[in-house]
C-alpha cells in the first residue's frame, strides 16, 4: 500500500499530520498524538493556555 492511501490525522499538540503505522493497527481509533514527545507535551500546552 502506498503512503498516499493511508489514513491520516492531525496531532492536537504540534498541528502536523501523521499517517497510520502498522504498530497502531489495533488501536488506530484511540491514537491522538503523533509521537511520545507530543503525548508528553500535551500537559505543557494546556498550561500555556491558562
Amino acid at each position: 500500500m502506498k503512503k498516499a492511501h493511508l489514513d491520516s490525522k492531525i496531532c492536537p499538540v504540534c498541528q502536523r499530520p501523521f499517517t497510520w503505522r502498522k504498530k497502531w493497527q489495533r488501536n488506530w481509533a484511540e491514537v491522538k498524538y503523533c509521537s511520545k514527545r507530543c503525548s508528553g507535551d500535551r500537559n505543557k500546552q494546556s498550561l500555556s493556555k491558562i
